[in-house]
């Protein structure tokens, strides 16, 4: 544990942070395949991984540098994407230039990234490394895992090998190449609320299976994997804005197969049929997405031809966020590696309480916080800490009197006051069976101790309960 009085400016640190969070959230987007690149071609990743910085840190840290007449260009912040073990030169990998949107985001993406067939990996991670421009290493962020695929699979896929297929609740990304060419390029995407085809930005979207009897108002989701033929429901992550149901089609030499039922496979053609409209299809014209009325073929009735801005080309994506508040903690080092909480597991109850916090990138100088209380703390791996749950009582002495649950943010804090924020929480919960009725209060004097004690008694025989805020 920390030294008291360590213990008490950290205290002071969290404190302020709860009442006013300050976070940096750098997020990175990024398809779950890649094409392997042969010979001299390369075959850029699609869509290009792009990296969102967000959050009140961000312009909090510019200011603090701003006092330390390091002026505007000491702020700006500037980074490198490569692959992982591709060596230390800069060369080798692509630098990044931010821009903020009207929403007050940072954004860039990595355009030229591939990996080449002398690169005998099936799986790699992509490698971001932050700085501020005047030198100043903000710190280093991985990407999920990418599997390497050497084409688009052919062949009709099995659900005994779903390493390529795509489930529903998974995420996807849709773009449309005119005519295969590169520079055609559009990817689907939200903007203003409206759905759009970008040059520059994609958005990844959840793709659910919809119960084809329901209405549009009622859509209870379904699990399992997608096929062709299957109604689905695209919305946006970042904005919840949705589609209305669609069929989601096969595409062979511009024509929508009606008749096929396969599993969809990473990098597919497929084309969105409007659910009960006549032929309508999703389309782009530029940058605008239209309705195309498709035309019925005699002499096939299985199939109907397309235009070229009806046929979408669909891949998984993944997206992985790492969250942290240096505004107040004298921070020298990398924020980096930034903890990612993936689960936790309570082990016990009462006084001998213990939560046990799975995930990633943990080292010895982090501290487990319940609220503003610090908890004494064991690092057993980079993938799980242990600590000690703190008595309810430590939250101070009002809440023995409280027989409703009290709930607790959930922090990671390093040694020198970073603060990682998480999206877990942390609640006591008292027995309700064992709580002292009106019946019981009546024959206690409201000043004795037997009252207090009794109450205090009922938490540290608390039941405990996790959930992760949505």
């Amino acid at each position: 544990r920390s030294t008291p009085y360590e213990a008490s400016l950290l205290q002071d640190s969290v404190r302020r942070y709860l009442q006013l969070p300050a976070d940096q959230t750098v997020l990175i987007l990024h398809a779950k395949v890649a094409q392997k690149s042969y010979g001299n071609e390369k075959r850029f990743f699609c869509p290009p991984p792009c990296v969102y910085l967000s959050g009140p840190g961000w312009k909090l840290k510019q200011e603090q540098i701003k006092a330390r007449d390091l002026g505007e260009a000491g702020f700006r912040v500037c980074g490198y994407m490569g692959l992982d073990s591709m060596g230390s030169s800069l060369m080798e990998t692509q630098k990044l230039s931010f821009e903020e949107q009207p929403d007050a985001k940072g954004f860039s993406c990595a355009k030229a990234l591939y990996i080449s067939d002398t690169d005998k990996r099936k799986h790699f991670r992509l490698v971001l490394k932050l700085f501020f421009s005047n030198g100043q290493e903000i710190g280093t962020f991985h990407s999920k895992l990418i599997k390497v695929i050497s084409k688009p699979s052919q062949k009709k896929q099995s659900l005994k090998n779903t390493d390529l297929c795509i489930s529903s609740g998974s995420k996807v990304s849709l773009f449309n190449r005119l005519r295969s060419q590169t520079v055609s390029t559009r990817y689907l995407s939200v903007e203003g609320g409206a759905f759009i085809a970008s040059a520059r930005q994609w958005a990844a979207f959840t793709l659910h299976l919809a119960d084809e009897r329901c209405s549009r108002s009622e859509f209870p989701l379904r699990e399992g994997y997608i096929r062709y033929g299957s109604v689905v429901q695209l919305v946006c992550t970042a904005t919840g804005v949705t589609l209305p149901p669609l069929i989601i089609r096969k595409v062979m030499k511009q024509y929508a197969m009606l008749d096929v039922d396969e599993p969809i496979s990473q990098l597919h053609k497929c084309a969105f049929q409007f659910q009960g409209s006549d032929r309508m299809y999703l389309c782009l014209s530029t940058e605008k997405v239209i309705q195309f009325q498709a035309s019925p073929c005699p002499k096939e009735a299985n199939r109907e031809l397309l235009n070229d801005g009806s046929c979408w080309t669909i891949i998984s994506t993944e997206t992985v966020e790492y969250t942290f508040s240096e505004s107040l903690a004298c921070v020298r080092e990398p924020v980096s590696p930034v903890p990612l909480i993936a689960a936790l597991q309570l082990t016990g109850g009462g006084d001998v309480a213990m939560l046990e916090v799975q995930g990633e990138y943990f080292h010895a100088h982090l501290k487990v916080w319940f609220g503003d209380v610090e908890a004494e703390t064991m690092y057993r791996s980079p993938k799980s800490l242990v600590c000690v749950v703190p008595d309810v009582s430590a939250f101070g002495s009002d809440w023995r009197w409280l027989r409703y649950p009290i709930t607790v943010p959930l922090l990671l804090v390093r040694d020198d006051g970073l603060i990682y924020s998480s999206s877990f929480t942390f609640t006591y919960t008292p027995e309700q069976s064992c709580i002292p009725g009106q019946q019981v209060l009546s024959d206690v004097p409201q000043d004795s101790d037997k009252l207090l004690d009794s109450i205090h008694q009922e938490f540290t025989r608390t039941n405990f309960h996790l959930f992760m805020q949505t």
